[in-house]
């Protein structure tokens, strides 16, 4: 993995899905196969693959502290092309920094991701106005996951997350996206856990090879995901759990 310190011109980004995204860090170490961020590589410049470098913005609170003083202020997405909580994250705390800043400052946050790692700074989320928390949970099956999403924290360590920010008055949601083979069960695990779910399929190209190495039933076909969008949307309404379906 090569880590680089950067310095970045800003922090608070446009985004199509909320008023903004807040990146802390650029490249993953996930390394999940079917990510859809790879497309970063064609700005970044770097040569190693997705997956095998992080840069990391370290003078992203002090750009934070200084926009949302001039800034509309709006709903922030922490992340859209990285994970907030990935491994870096606990010797950076760049993520709880820019956090605490928004919260502060009364900024309604969503935050995304695959870490139990969110957990360390639940109080922070607990003084927030208006924040939510959800985890990308694509499978119910552990073996899928270690193919898939091999730096990510495994299934339960997730839930048990879930469950405890729930519990703690926090707004929770699943993010069932990409949706991978191994589901059966997942509707189960996410029951009293969430308070909605989306749905989605976004882009397998990436993930394509790993399907074939595996022998895994491909996911690649139209299909696959019609018949899961109706499994597992029936599976949600019956729980009472909202759900959104986004293709």
């Amino acid at each position: 993995m090569k880590i680089n310190e950067i310095r970045a011109k800003s922090i608070l980004s446009k985004s199509q899905v909320y008023d903004y995204a807040l990146n802390p860090y650029v490249g993953c170490e996930h390394n999940c196969v079917y990510c859809y961020a790879k497309f970063m590589k064609r700005f970044t410049g770097h040569r190693e693959k997705w997956g095998e470098f992080v840069d990391v913005k370290i003078n992203a609170p002090k750009l934070l502290a200084h926009e949302v003083k001039r800034k509309k202020t709006g709903r922030v997405w922490i992340s859209g092309v990285c994970d907030p909580y990935q491994p870096l994250e606990k010797k950076y705390m760049i993520t709880k920094q820019c956090l605490d800043i928004l919260v502060e400052n009364g900024w309604p946050v969503t935050v995304q991701t695959k870490s139990d790692l969110v957990m360390r700074d639940i109080e922070i989320l607990k003084r927030a106005h208006d924040s939510e928390v959800g985890f990308t949970i694509t499978t119910a099956d552990e073996r899928i996951r270690e193919i898939f999403e091999p730096g990510a924290s495994p299934l339960h360590k997730r839930i048990e997350a879930l469950a405890t920010l729930h519990s703690q008055g926090i707004r929770t949601f699943a993010m069932v996206a990409p949706i991978l083979p191994g589901s059966e069960g997942l509707v189960g695990k996410l029951r009293s856990n969430v308070d909605y779910v989306i749905l989605d399929r976004l882009n397998y190209h990436y993930a394509d090879w790993v399907y074939k190495r595996h022998g895994l039933r491909s996911a690649s076909q139209d299909s696959f995901f019609l018949q899961k969008r109706e499994e597992l949307g029936e599976a949600f309404e019956t729980e009472g759990i909202p759900c959104q379906v986004v293709f």
